[in-house]
């Protein structure tokens, strides 16, 4: 069975372009985001390591690390991340700094259920499955709060990404929950385990709009 939300997200070692690391000790007491990628030197995924590099100070602002991995080795990565950041140079400065873990065994991806075993044409050349693109979101308690999985052909948005990870931190904070297309700053849903009697301290500017749907004005940095 594969992993869901909630689950602790799977510890292991694994050789990095930032050297070796053991996941849950490389977290420690930050949130991470795991992303991965059908290969090396692939288009789509090079569009898509050069927006992270360019958004990891937005990540860093909210105590998020970054981890890429590819079914490629060492070597390619270090290779890849030259073309990268070359790319990304052309809509701003682009410094990939986070690690990318290399998996070319597909252990990592195997563990994190995040082998392609639909599409057919994506596959290396002995025949072994490429990644999809899957995100983790993983709070520092090594809880799973997100998982995606896109397809090979599709790039991710990160600004959904940031969202998300906004509205996790937010929730977690301040017993409350994210309504479509919530961006920071709009009004959030009081969460039903707050009573109204609770509300009208916590949240002074609630509004009842349904028994089941109060939303309020929240604040944040």
């Amino acid at each position: 069975m594969g992993l869901r939300l909630g689950d602790i997200a799977p510890d292991f070692e694994a050789e990095t372009t930032k050297g070796p690391i053991k996941f849950h000790e490389w977290i420690g007491d930050s949130w991470a985001i795991l992303f991965s990628h059908p290969g090396d030197f692939t288009p789509v995924c090079t569009t898509e390591l050069a927006e992270v590099a360019r958004r990891a100070p937005d990540f860093a602002a909210r105590n998020v690390k970054l981890i890429g991995i590819s079914a490629n080795g060492l070597d390619d990565h270090k290779k890849w991340i030259q073309d990268i950041n070359d790319w990304g140079s052309q809509f701003g400065p682009t410094d990939v700094q986070y690690p990318i873990i290399a998996d070319a065994d597909r252990k990592i991806s195997t563990l994190y259920d995040m082998l392609d075993e639909q599409d057919p044409t994506n596959r290396d050349a002995k025949g072994l499955p490429f990644t999809i693109r899957t995100v983790f979101i993983i709070d520092p308690k090594k809880v799973i709060r997100l998982l995606i999985a896109y397809p090979a052909s599709t790039g991710r948005n990160f600004d959904e990404i940031l969202r998300v990870v906004d509205s996790l931190q937010i929730g977690d904070k301040y017993r409350v929950t994210t309504p479509v297309n919530w961006k920071k700053g709009d009004d959030v849903i009081v969460h039903p385990s707050v009573s109204n009697e609770e509300a009208k301290t916590l949240f002074p500017e609630f509004k009842i709009h349904k028994p089941y749907l109060r939303t309020t004005p929240l604040k944040v940095e």
